[in-house]
């Protein structure tokens, strides 16, 4: 297939949404027999069936699935085009495709966010969570126009991204008040043997933990393993033992949950970085993002 007909498409995806060939017509104001046409030349440049018979429904194949995902994104992005080079753009709403690591706090991440929300220009915030390799494929195809994470991109991720190092947090060692008071009592060492929640193995503020365990010649007891952060400051808030929190937002956290101080420590702390495709950040909502961690969020 040398190119796309993207009338074809149209009609695929009308009929996807739909479920039906009649109600496309109608949506479409065009023939059933001119929607069936067009959706067989489109499955014969594919090579694929794209739906299979339900009833009196249509329902995609897998092959039909995998389609509908990618046509989602193309008339999304021809919606965008529309928005950014015609009439008035000016009054238009930005949109800002944003790509969190799954080990990235997420009231970390709401204060990255919060200077979109008061953008001169009105402002649609696309978040999405996943791997740090999978979210840099996404911003090397330009669906993502940021990536935020608490880790860089490396050579291992073979592709070509730019780290721009947002400043750094540490952390702050909290638990309920009861057993607050009791760890803070000649603390390092109260930690030994005491439970422990704390984030899962593959995540950078583990092993930095880790690090400063061994340095402070302590174990805690390991009780639960966590990658999602906010899962472990609730089974903190359940009295099941201590944890940490970035100390950048620990008194969101500490309040929400009821928790108080054990000690805060900034050995242990984490670096956190936005990841482009370019050297120079282009979307204003992201510049104005990037800009206010670095100069008012983490320390640097």
């Amino acid at each position: 297939m040398d190119f796309l007909n993207y009338h074809h498409l149209r009609y695929f995806w009308t009929v996807a949404k739909t479920g039906s060939i009649r109600k496309s017509a109608e949506e479409l104001g065009v023939s059933q027999p001119s929607i069936s046409a067009q959706i067989r030349l489109l499955e014969e440049s594919i090579g694929e069936k794209l739906f299979h018979r339900s009833g009196r429904n249509l329902v995609l194949s897998e092959a039909g699935q995998v389609a509908l995902t990618y046509a989602d994104e193309i008339f999304s992005l021809g919606r965008e085009l529309t928005n950014a080079v015609g009439n008035d753009s000016s009054s238009r709403s930005l949109r800002l495709n944003v790509g969190m690591t799954d080990s990235l706090s997420k009231l970390i991440a709401f204060e990255c966010l919060k200077p979109a929300y008061h953008f001169p220009r009105s402002t649609q915030i696309v978040a999405r969570q996943g791997e740090l390799s999978v979210l840099i494929n996404q911003l090397q195809a330009h669906r993502l126009d940021l990536v935020l994470a608490d880790e860089p991109a490396t050579s291992i991720h073979k592709a070509k991204t730019y780290n721009h190092r947002l400043g750094r947090s540490g952390v702050t060692f909290c638990a309920v008040p009861a057993l607050a008071r009791k760890l803070a009592r000649n603390f390092p060492q109260s930690l030994h043997e005491a439970p422990a929640l704390l984030p899962s193995e593959n995540m950078g503020m583990r092993w930095a933990l880790e690090t400063w365990f061994d340095k402070q010649e302590i174990r805690p007891r390991i009780v639960g393993e966590f990658e999602d952060s906010t899962l472990m400051e609730v089974a903190a808030a359940g009295g099941l033992g201590f944890t940490t929190v970035h100390t950048v937002v620990d008194q969101a956290a500490l309040k929400h949950y009821g928790l108080k101080v054990i000690e805060k420590v900034e050995e242990c702390g984490s670096d956190f970085y936005a990841i482009t495709g370019e050297r120079r950040v282009k979307n204003p909502v992201a510049a104005k993002i990037t800009e206010h961690a670095f100069s008012q969020l983490f320390t640097n």
